[in-house]
This record gives structure tokens, sequence and C-alpha cells, in this order.
């Protein structure tokens, strides 16, 4: 994550994983979800915190799903159903469950499906936001496999190369595979310029949004250094045709093919809604898997070991920086704003709940 969306050290407070996760717990037990669906829920948003994913952790989607919860537009104990299936796919209406415990299931579903068949996928709809295309796409490299997740999510906001009228969602889109002594890969963007929520995050520590990143209401995008306005588009990744939006507006538009169209419900601006698509790929079916995990160590090592640029210390890999993260705020905890720490107490507060944060 870019250095203005941290934190600043003056803002910030240490709170143990540990810690974190009983507290996460705790708020989405008292929102009516099962012991089980409220652990995995809270293990998808720390998992994200630990890896320096702070835009899909607890300081940021904590809060829009218990007020998801307490509007309706969430359903707390959902009934997912198996809509469509086959040896390798399957569809599964959520039941408006929330999707960091639901996009979980139906990745187990897609990596046993690919122990058998060799690759699987799996498609989702009415379900809640994914909380982290990143997380479910570890769950099938954790099981020898590559893992694929994406969403059309967080609303319409993305305006089409030349566009004047946002069509697509924020449509985020992750990759994943093991290695053997080196950290696993894991590939996981928003197809626009910034992640959605890092709006949340600007707001929170007075950032601004660099020259292309957004676009005035009438679709121009916006040249210079700006605060967040109160209006605004997003731009697909790469900002202008110039620098290449036309391919984030590519990705875009396929993750879009391949989950609302796939799943039958519609355009998701005629049909606004998260649609997930989950797929794994057996390595065991294709390739000896410790010969693939060597060779990806060797291309990972290799691309680590890449002679830094003038003014750039190293060369990373993606996947390799969440992975030291993890080391390290594992050791010296979570760091989170001030606010963050006072919404958690007032929301213990607010729910009678007895749980320790900081």
């Amino acid at each position: 994550m870019l250095e203005r969306f941290k934190v600043p050290d003056a803002d910030r407070v240490y709170v143990p994983s540990a810690r974190v996760r009983t507290a996460a717990e705790s708020v989405f037990l008292a929102m009516g979800l099962s012991d089980a669906n409220a652990r995995q829920a809270a293990d998808v948003l720390v998992t994200n915190d630990l890896r320096g994913v702070e835009t899909h952790g607890v300081s940021n989607m904590l809060r829009s799903y218990v007020a998801g919860y307490r509007s309706g537009e969430l359903n707390p104990n959902p009934s997912v159903e198996t809509e469509r299936e086959s040896g390798t796919t399957a569809i599964l209406n959520a039941d408006g469950g929330l999707g960091t415990h639901v996009a979980p299931l139906a990745m187990r579903m897609a990596i046993e499906k690919a122990a058998k068949m060799g690759v699987a996928s799996v498609n989702v709809h009415n379900v809640g936001h994914m909380g982290g295309a990143g997380y479910h796409a570890m769950m099938a490299a954790e099981a020898d496999m590559i893992g694929l997740a994406m969403s059309t999510s967080g609303g319409v906001r993305m305006l089409p190369t030349f566009g004047a009228r946002p069509m697509l969602g924020t449509n985020p889109i992750a990759w994943a595979a093991p290695a053997g002594d080196m950290p696993p890969f894991l590939f996981d963007i928003g197809t626009t310029q910034i992640a959605g929520n890092k709006a949340t995050l600007a707001k929170r520590v007075g950032a601004k949004m660099l020259p292309g990143w957004i676009a005035a209401p009438d679709g121009a995008p916006i040249m210079e250094e700006v605060d967040l306005p109160e209006t605004y588009w997003m731009l697909p990744f790469g900002g202008t045709r110039e620098q290449g939006s036309h391919k984030g507006y590519g990705f875009a538009s396929a993750i879009e093919i391949m989950g609302n169209i796939l799943t039958g419900i519609g355009p998701s601006f005629i049909n606004p809604g998260s649609c997930f698509h989950l797929a794994a790929w057996n390595i065991d079916a294709f390739t000896d898997v410790t010969k693939f995990k060597s060779d990806m160590d060797i291309v990972l090592e290799g691309l680590k070991d890449t002679r830094p640029a003038p003014g750039h210390d190293r060369v990373l890999y993606p996947g390799l920086s969440e992975a030291q993260e993890t080391d390290r705020r594992s050791r010296s905890g979570i760091p989170y704003h001030v606010e963050v720490v006072d919404w958690f107490t007032s929301i213990r507060a607010e729910l009678e709940l007895d749980f320790e944060f900081p």
C-alpha cells in the first residue's frame, strides 16, 4: 500500500491480532451470525490487516458490515442454495449472506471439485461484499492449487475509457500460487486506479488523490493532485487512454462477464449487486507439485533479486510484501488509527460487548 494511505505515526495504536480477532468476532456474533460464520468473517478481515491490506480490514469494513446488517441489506443467517451444478462447476445463491463467509464456502467447493477433476469454478450471486479477493485465492494456494477470485463489486462507479457515465464496479481480481521456500505468489488488485475503499483511508489520514486517479462528475479525468471531492467517479487502472486505461477497463469488463453475465443475472449497471467467480487449478493434474514449487522459487527469487533502478532499494513480487508485513504485524501488532479505536470503544458500549480494544 502506498505510504500516503498508511496511518501517520502520531495517530497509530498497535493492537495484537488476537485481540482484534476477538473484537471482530464479538461484533459479528452480536449481528446474529453463527459461531462458525463469525469466526470465518473475522479471519478474512484480520488476515487482510496482517497483510497490510487495510482497505479490506476491520478498520474499513466492519462498520460497513454492521450498517448492512442493521439496514437489512445483509442476512446474518443465510441459507446458501446450489442452483446449478456439474462435476466442475456450480452456481450458488447466497441468500443475502456476507461474502466474507460465503466466498470461502464457494472456494472450498471449487477446491474439492478440482481435486477430483483437475479444474473447477464456482459462481455466487445474491451476496454481500467479498472482503478482499486475495484471501480466497490463497485458500487454493494453501491446497497446492492455483487460485483465482474475482468479484463484480464496489457499486457501479468505474467509467469506461472515454465515458462520462459509470458502468462497472471496482471489480477486484486475485491470483495465488504456492511456492516452496519463497512466500507464495499473490496478485490482488482492483481494476480501478485505486481501490474504492482507499477513499475511506484517504479521508481518515488526509491523503490527496494523485493526477489520473479519479474523474469529475462530467467524466473528465482530474489531472492534478487534489483532496478527495465530495462527488467523483473512479477511473480504470491506467487513468487515461494514453496511460493505458483501456487495459483496466478491459479487465473490469472481463470480470463483469465472468461474474454477472456467466451467473445469469445480467449487467451490473442494470441489476446492481456483487457476483463472485472463484476457481481452482489442481497443480497435480498438470505437473509434479514439487517441481512446480521449485520452479516457482526460481521465478520468485529471480524477481526479488532483480537489480533495482536508481532511487529504489529493492524489487518486490506480488505477495512478498504481504508475507513480510504479516511477520512484522504478528510480532508487533496491527497499527490502527485512533479514530478506529474510538469506533471500537463506541460499538462495544452500544452493543454491550465484553472485549479488549486496544
